[in-house]
């Protein structure tokens, strides 16, 4: 909330970042589940004197809000979602200090998998998987909420079925058309669910991690397509757009998802020098990987009545 300081319009928030937190909770069968943080804290307050008249006397310390991420994942007794987590965190600094507005909290979870031995999940070893999932959380002071969840840096490629073809030729276009090319990117993604206060939260156990692994499964099946036939893409922008979509014909209770899905190419090889311009023609099957520069496609898909 902006206020007047000498005939200016000042607004300010300050929070702390970066508090990496590592919880462990164990089940009377002996099983252990281990997650790893990194909280960001953001508040929004009435202490714009702090800045104006060097009064500190509304300002919660930062290394308050550093502690106050301990010792609330020490009191989730039970194995809690990350999305709870932060909502547990956001209605603490709302309700706890009156000087506090609105409370934004964003964890980007590290993605420690359990692993197998013998073909069988172990009661207490985990490794280090791929992508992360992350959230945030914004909770005011009367209880509106706005909860995001999302995925960085998943990544995914197929070997055919993509091609590129029709667009835009002039005299700076070298690319060719293609019916054939390796299709690679690394998704972020992130979703805005439609529950718009701390009461209409479902209260079911881990209800956000499943929706989680539901999105990035429809997500993976869409880029893929069938597993023997697969589906053919015209384009990213496509396949960005139909994966977009399955998710909100599937999940009634996400109201709009945003996708970046950068075009990591493969280019393929073809040996050549200034007397034969193809020493060896590759057909196909050895590529030459590059990260950049590489193209950048991004998009947004609500419904009609989501205010993302």
């Amino acid at each position: 909330m902006a206020v007047n300081a000498e005939g200016f319009s000042f607004e300010q928030r300050h929070g702390k970042e970066r508090v990496r937190v590592g919880r462990v909770w164990k089940n009377r069968a002996g099983r252990h589940f281990f997650v790893e943080w990194n909280v960001s804290i953001n508040l929004l307050s009435d202490c714009a004197a702090a800045y104006l008249r060097d009064d500190n006397s509304d300002i919660v310390a930062t290394d308050t809000m550093k502690n106050t991420v301990y010792v609330k994942a020490k009191e989730c007794s039970e194995h809690i979602s990350m999305e709870d987590f932060a909502i547990v965190l956001a209605k603490h600094f709302t309700s706890f200090y009156h000087q506090v507005t609105t409370a934004i909290v964003k964890i980007v979870e590290k993605p420690w998998e359990r692993v197998y031995i013998d073909g069988q999940l172990h009661e207490h070893g985990f490794k280090l998987g791929s992508e992360k999932h992350t959230t945030e959380a914004i909770v005011k002071k009367s209880g509106a909420l706005q909860l995001t969840s999302g995925i960085e840096g998943l990544a995914l490629l197929k070997t055919t079925k993509s091609g590129f073809e029709g667009f835009i030729r002039d005299q700076y276009t070298a690319l060719p058309e293609t019916r054939e090319r390796v299709l690679a990117t690394e998704i972020t993604a992130a979703w805005r669910y439609s529950y718009e206060s701390l009461s209409s939260v479902p209260q079911k156990p881990h209800y956000f991690t499943e929706r989680y692994l539901d999105v990035k499964k429809v997500l993976v099946d869409t880029f893929y397509g069938p597993p023997k036939e697969g589906v053919y893409s015209p384009s990213v922008q496509n396949t960005l757009y139909l994966m977009a979509k399955s998710v909100l014909n599937r999940f009634l209770d996400i109201s709009s998802i945003q996708l970046k899905m950068p075009n990591i190419h493969f280019l393929p090889v073809n040996l050549k020098n200034k007397d034969n311009q193809t020493i060896v023609k590759f057909a196909d099957d050895v590529f030459l990987p590059t990260d950049e520069p590489h193209g950048s496609i991004q998009a947004s898909l609500s419904r009609s009545w989501s205010k993302m």
